[in-house]
């Protein structure tokens, strides 16, 4: 097991993938709650028949996968869906990612999940990282980027704990409000090699 682990989150369109993609270059491991979430409800798995059972076969895709857009349509609407969906995967992705946290190999290794305050997935770290970015862009960026609407990405962020109590939580901040390609690449040079002299301690 990795030295220290690291806990990287920022809300949608603050560019925490693209940092994560830059501490993957350097030989680091990353753990993405996103990605464990993806292979839990893959087609023919037990959490996705579960799911299919409760909702009916309406959400899922014509090659019985999971319909993404349909199922967070739906959750956004009802609370209490969301509740029971949450309590069906959070325990399953949690132990993923302890599994895989436990296997890591690089100097330090990074967790990166956007809801790493909300679901108290940052008491499995040593130190958190967020990459902040203010509100209005975080919505342009992400209608660009997404093809979403307005509407829903502001559901989203308002589902999310506020941007200012997660810059109180964080142990260490990147602003990408204004940062370019290069700038937030340097940054996170900085970052990595401070992580490193840590881990080494």
């Amino acid at each position: 097991m990795a030295a220290l682990v690291i806990g990287l989150t920022g809300g949608i369109g603050s560019g925490k993938t693209t940092v994560s993609d830059q501490l993957a270059q350097y030989g680091i491991d990353i753990i993405d709650a996103d990605i464990v979430a993806r292979e839990i409800v893959a087609k023919g798995s037990d959490a996705l028949n579960k799911i299919e059972a409760h909702f009916g076969h309406s959400i899922l895709n014509k090659d019985k996968s999971l319909n993404r857009s349909a199922l967070r349509s739906l959750i956004f609407q009802h609370e209490d869906e969301k509740q029971w969906l949450n309590s069906l995967l959070h325990p399953l992705i949690r132990q993923q990612l302890l599994d895989k946290l436990a296997a890591a190999q690089s100097e330090y290794v990074v967790l990166s999940a956007p809801l790493l305050f909300e679901n108290g997935l940052d008491k499995y770290t040593d130190r958190t990282l967020l990459i902040d970015i203010e509100q209005d862009a975080q919505i342009s960026r992400s209608v660009k980027r997404d093809n979403s609407n307005e509407t829903q990405i502001r559901a989203i962020i308002n589902s999310q704990m506020p941007r200012t109590e997660k810059c109180l939580l964080a142990d260490d901040i990147i602003s990408n409000t204004s940062l370019t390609f290069s700038q937030l690449n340097e940054k996170v040079q900085e970052i990595h090699l401070k992580y490193l002299e840590l881990a080494k301690n």
